[in-house]
């Protein structure tokens, strides 16, 4: 199966889209192996302005709950930028495959990764409990 056509669709906001690929183009970050898993997450998303963000998507610092579809564990995330990240409280980097793999994911959808040691892993999104792109909305 080809890897790409099994990705489900996402969604990115144009201010999550800027901000990333700013991170992408600093030196430090555009040769790292999960920069590519990112360029070709953000190339094959649907960009919308942040106001028609649907509530259930994980965006940028967004809190969110998944589930390993293997093991049926129970995360508790929020995606973060590289500075805040602190895996121990739950905070994951965009720079790390597991962050690029839920940037744009809505609730339901599941996603594989690389993982460790090169095995395949896969996580449902089953909760979005806050999404700052909603903040506000009515």
């Amino acid at each position: 199966m080809n890897a790409v056509s099994a990705q489900p669709p996402i969604f990115l906001s144009s201010s999550d889209l800027a901000q990333i690929e700013r991170l992408l183009a600093r030196p430090e970050v555009e040769n790292l192996p999960v920069a590519a898993l990112l360029a070709d997450e953000l190339a094959r998303a649907t960009v919308l302005p942040p106001a028609q963000m649907p509530a259930d998507v994980v965006t940028m610092n967004s809190s969110l709950v998944c589930v390993e579809t293997q093991s049926g564990k129970e995360h508790h995330l929020t995606l973060t930028y590289p500075a805040q990240a602190d895996i121990s409280a739950g905070k994951v980097s965009i720079l790390t495959p597991m962050g690029s793999a839920l940037l744009g994911l809505s609730v339901g959808q599941v996603i594989d990764w690389p993982g460790p040691g090169g095995r395949r892993l896969s996580v449902q999104v089953t909760q979005v409990s806050y999404q700052p792109e909603t903040v506000g909305k009515h």
